[in-house]
């Protein structure tokens, strides 16, 4: 058993969700996941790792790897993610809005507002809020990178009739054509043309394309790894720290441009 496969491990014991792990840790939950894809601890900056022991209550890798998992030792694990939290709880979280537009701050406001209200409003239905407003932040997380998204906001913004429909925000034509694709999409669904039975090849082939974008990240994933291993080795280092990060990223880019 790896060290991580260690950690995970008694994550699960102590029913220690990536949520409350990156709370902890002050990281983000895709960071706690960056952290723990892998073998070892070398994603893992030394100040969350010194965290990530405290709470795992050991000092180094080799004694945490030898550790027992006990019902004393999970409730001592326990207790100290229940104490952050209730710590956390006392202090006021403030977004530093520093430089940002008064006009935009009021929009951030207002935004940020709606989602209060929502998580106020919906306790009845808890769980379905809470997947409704993750899934509104893994698609926040990645509108940057898919013009897409920026496309579907558009379409639902003219939907409910707050733009106009012949008012483009970002490349004309490719958002015409989206919002077209879009408007027959919605039309089928909403007058009962498509049906489950019907789209099930259709689902079954976008799962297989999931599965294989998957398959290609992990793939990458390694990649860079076997990459960062063979730097480190060639360059003469035992890890990244802050001292050789840019030699050593750099040799990382050297190693895959021989490999494409």
């Amino acid at each position: 058993m790896n060290i991580i496969e260690k950690i995970n491990e008694i994550l699960k014991e102590a029913s220690i969700s990536k949520v409350n792990l990156s709370k902890y840790l002050g990281v983000s939950r895709q960071m706690v996941y960056n952290y723990l894809d892998g073998n070892d601890l070398s994603k893992i900056p030394t100040e969350k790792c010194k965290l990530l022991f405290e709470l795992l209550n050991v000092s180094s890798k080799e004694e945490l790897l030898k550790k027992e998992i006990t019902s004393d030792y999970i409730d001592k694990v326990n207790s100290k993610i229940f104490n952050k939290r209730k710590d956390n709880e006392t202090k006021k979280e403030i977004i530093d809005l520093t430089g940002v537009k008064k006009e935009d701050f009021l929009l951030i406001n207002d935004i940020c507002l709606m989602i209060k209200n929502i998580l106020l409003d919906e306790k009845s239905r808890e769980e379905e809020t809470k997947a409704t407003l993750e899934y509104l932040y893994n698609f926040i997380q990645n509108l940057a990178s898919n013009k897409e998204l920026k496309y579907i906001l558009g379409f639902f913004s003219k939907n409910f009739g707050y733009t106009s429909p012949n008012k483009y925000a970002f490349n004309e034509n490719n958002q015409f054509v989206f919002e077209s694709i879009m408007f027959s999409a919605m039309t089928l669904y909403s007058n009962g043309g498509a049906s489950r039975s019907k789209l099930a090849e259709s689902h079954h082939r976008w799962e297989e394309v999931l599965a294989s974008k998957k398959e290609e990240k992990l793939s990458r994933t390694q990649e860079l790894n076997t990459a960062k291993l063979q730097a480190l080795r060639e360059l003469g280092y035992d890890k990244i720290d802050e001292r050789n990060a840019c030699e050593v990223l750099d040799k990382i880019a050297e190693i895959m441009s021989t490999k494409f």
